[in-house]
């Protein structure tokens, strides 16, 4: 039986680290945890290192470095001689230079997030990402050899996430999206998309969450006078999926034309169809990797509300195009997006480092 090391920038209860834990768990791996919960990163990173220093003389087969694990690295290949993998995730040149836009590209901290995504992953055994299209970015931007990335989907907890039958008092057609109001997501879009579609009594729009852009977004809404959208702060996480049982469709984004929103398939994508609903994603390389148009989802142009308006429209007049879409959507759930599915897949690429080392 395997054993590793897991410790993460981030805490153990974040999509992608609960989705990597619990696979794991699954296939039988044993962890050592070192994750902490703290509301700051710096405590976190702090307890995480002062838990690992007290394991570290443990026995396992691999340190596993979790989500924003970047600023551990340069410590942890000095700590240890076990072989690192690293789920890289997202990069955090390309996240504050150019997702955020915080700071220029050439500035002295755009400059340190360059050398600290480049110097993770040159010190990591394994590095694992989201999307092929992610992995291209990596090795292209950072001058990285290609042999040591791994695929590895975001995928969905099914033990949360999973089809339910649930009856809502009206019976509008309801169009369904969340977002933490990031430019990479593209909200306005469907702001727009929805006064092209205000003509039609029967569609109404519900959309969930709070973050940097939600006063433009609601602003935009209001100048153009929309009546078809209903904006909800935030619900607890644990009623999301009561939210998307209520849903005729799902938004799955991304629809910005960021390049990084092309890159990589929005992490609510894969709830979506875990829990059966017809989904509409953004044309992308990243979405295209699970993705094909009219096979399980419906695909839109990024950055294009007349796009995005028409695929509402059509899925809300072809209720055999949902089904099958729906359907669709989540067969691909439950063959590679799983719970399961992640396990086995992590699973394979331990035992591949393994045998390497």
């Amino acid at each position: 039986m395997m054993k590793i090391l897991f410790i993460s920038g981030r805490e153990p209860t974040y999509v992608r680290n609960a989705m990597i834990l619990k696979g794991l768990r699954r296939q039988g791996v044993e962890i050592l945890d070192c994750t902490d919960s703290s509301a700051s990163y710096f405590t976190r990173y702090v307890i995480s290192l002062s838990k690992y220093i007290l394991k570290r003389n443990n026995d396992f087969d691999f340190v596993f470095i979790g989500f924003l694990g970047q600023p551990l690295i340069p410590l942890m290949r000095r700590l240890t001689s076990k072989p690192i993998i690293f789920d890289a995730f997202l990069s955090a040149y390309d996240t504050m230079c150019f997702d955020r836009k915080r700071f220029k590209p050439t500035s002295p901290t755009g400059r340190f997030f360059y050398w600290l995504d480049k110097y993770s992953c040159q010190n990591s055994d394994t590095i694992l990402l989201d999307t092929n299209a992610h992995i291209d970015y990596f090795t292209n931007t950072f001058g990285l050899q290609k042999d040591k990335f791994q695929r590895v989907f975001v995928g969905a907890d099914d033990s949360i996430f999973y089809p339910r039958d649930v009856k809502r008092g009206n019976h509008r057609f309801r169009v369904f999206y969340y977002a933490t109001y990031l430019p990479l997501h593209g909200t306005e879009y469907i702001i727009q998309a929805a006064k092209k579609l205000a003509q039609n009594e029967e569609i109404e729009f519900k959309i969930v969450g709070k973050g940097p852009q939600l006063k433009k977004i609601r602003d935009l809404a209001r100048r153009m006078e929309i009546k078809n959208i209903m904006f909800i702060d935030w619900i607890p996480y644990e009623n999301l999926p009561l939210e998307i049982a209520q849903a005729d469709i799902c938004l799955g984004g991304h629809f910005s034309d960021i390049e990084k929103a092309k890159r990589v398939i929005a992490g609510k994508t894969y709830q979506f169809i875990a829990m059966k609903k017809p989904v509409i994603v953004g044309d992308c390389l990243g979405n295209r990797e699970l993705f094909t148009h009219k096979g399980n989802a419906l695909l839109v142009e990024m950055a294009d509300a007349d796009s995005l308006a028409n695929a509402v429209l059509e899925l809300k007049e072809n209720e055999s195009l949902r089904e099958q879409i729906a359907e669709a959507g989540y067969k691909t759930f439950v063959e590679r997006c799983n719970t399961d599915a992640i396990g086995r897949e992590l699973e394979r690429i331990l035992k591949a480092s393994k045998d390497h080392h």
